[in-house]
């Protein structure tokens, strides 16, 4: 018995000693040093949360992770707008050729920022018709708008466009209204913003090689001509709308990049100071 109680004391006492992991969290340091070194700065991040988590008492270990997750979380978003800013200068092309076979209009005394149609869509040259119509803001907010003109109104608020097979798609009913009179024509002119459109400008693009039937609903369902050319007009519009929009998230990516590596050079800063 007292033989086997030694022995347990002299484990107790050996445990005791180096029950911080200060060795093997090291070891894990030393691992995560070498990632990093590589620019494998993934791995490097799963060997310093494993230190926080296997050796919470290896204090040394855990400063120096500290002060090394910093940099690779510097690295991460450096590398990241490296590869944005390739991608942002690959899109940006792309729109700037989508934009070619558009029109803006733009009236620079009233207007900072313009829109893009399609030259068959300019209002100068369909006055009095009945048509959808769409557009995409310069900074890539894309709007298609059912325009009415007949002798009475119907005081119209959605469309619908309904494919070959029957499938549908329908705009909630719309706020954005416009209605006049002249010269006993009655005009309507309703907008519905992607978003808020009840996915018709997507559903025409996947379908844009079909015959879709356009409604406008209002007092009742009035058939509105739907041309192939006014079908290719909205498709246009609407990719244009995505490639701005993803030039937008780009841009977005970049802007949380360069605040995040801001903030860790910030902290990093601070915690000099306070040593």
């Amino acid at each position: 018995m007292r033989k086997f109680g030694f022995i347990a004391l002299t484990v107790l006492a050996l445990t005791a000693c180096s029950g911080n992991g200060e060795k093997e969290a090291a070891l894990k340091l030393q691992a995560a040093e070498e990632a990093y070194a590589q620019g494998k700065y993934s791995e490097a991040k799963l060997q310093l949360d494993s230190i926080k988590i296997l050796y919470p008492k290896a204090f040394e270990a855990r400063r120096k992770g500290i002060s090394l997750m910093e940099q690779v979380e510097i690295k991460e978003q450096e590398r990241s707008i490296v590869y944005l800013d390739s991608v942002l200068k690959i899109k940006q092309a792309d729109a700037d050729q989508k934009k070619k076979g558009l029109v803006l209009e733009k009236n620079a005394e009233y207007q900072t920022v313009g829109n893009y149609l399609h030259p068959s869509q300019t209002v100068e040259k369909n006055i009095r018709r009945t048509y959808l119509r769409a557009q995409v803001s310069e900074t890539g907010v894309f709007a298609l708008t059912s325009i009415y003109n007949g002798g009475s109104s119907i005081h119209h608020r959605s469309i619908r466009v309904t494919a070959p097979d029957g499938s549908f798609a329908e705009t909630p009913a719309s706020r954005d209204v416009y209605e006049s009179t002249d010269m006993g024509v009655k005009s309507e002119k309703v907008d519905y913003r992607m978003g808020a459109d009840g996915g018709v400008a997507a559903f025409i693009y996947m379908n844009k090689g079909q015959n879709l039937k356009l409604e406008i609903v209002g007092n009742g369902r009035k058939a509105v001509s739907f041309s192939s050319a006014d079908r290719n007009a909205v498709c246009q519009v609407y990719e244009l709308a995505q490639a701005l929009n993803s030039i937008n998230q780009i841009k977005k990516e970049l802007e949380e990049a360069n605040l995040k590596i801001r903030f860790v050079k910030k902290k990093i800063e601070v915690e000099s100071k306070g040593k």
